[in-house]
């Protein structure tokens, strides 16, 4: 009866373990999306920025965690602290930008030039963030 017992208690400790490994080191980093297969929602960076700025539980409940094509002038490019290639698209808002993490570089992105950019959108802090970005149209 208490082996029977031991051997329940481990092998449920056994199944906990594996099913932490897999949601925290396997899934992440195995099941990506790929937005390129996606229909993103077509918006102008200015247009999805003022719909964070009005109502950001609306926007949310539009935007989060979809694909999203946005075409917007490209006010900057920088890299992110993990080395991948940043791209912000202006808005009409100055303190208020679309602040885009790509999968990889994308030579000839010009500053000024109107640009379109697909990829997951996560939310807004002061900027609305999309990350697992591809440029689509240059």
């Amino acid at each position: 009866m208490k082996k029977n017992l031991i051997l329940g208690f481990l092998a449920v400790i056994a199944l906990g373990i594996i099913g932490v490994w897999y949601f925290i080191f396997y899934r992440p980093t195995h099941n990506k999306r790929d937005v390129a297969d996606e229909q993103g929602i077509a918006v102008t960076a200015a247009a999805l920025v003022k719909a964070y700025q009005e109502n950001e539980a609306n926007a949310n409940t539009q935007y989060l965690d979809k694909a999203v094509e946005i075409t917007g002038e490209v006010s900057d490019t920088t890299r992110d602290a993990a080395g991948k290639p940043s791209i912000t698209l202006k808005s009409e808002d100055a303190f208020s930008n679309v602040s885009c993490t790509l999968k990889q570089d994308a030579p000839g992105i010009v500053l000024g030039k109107t640009i379109t950019i697909k990829g997951v959108c996560t939310g807004y802090l002061s900027d609305v963030i999309v990350i697992d970005a591809i440029v689509t149209k240059q």
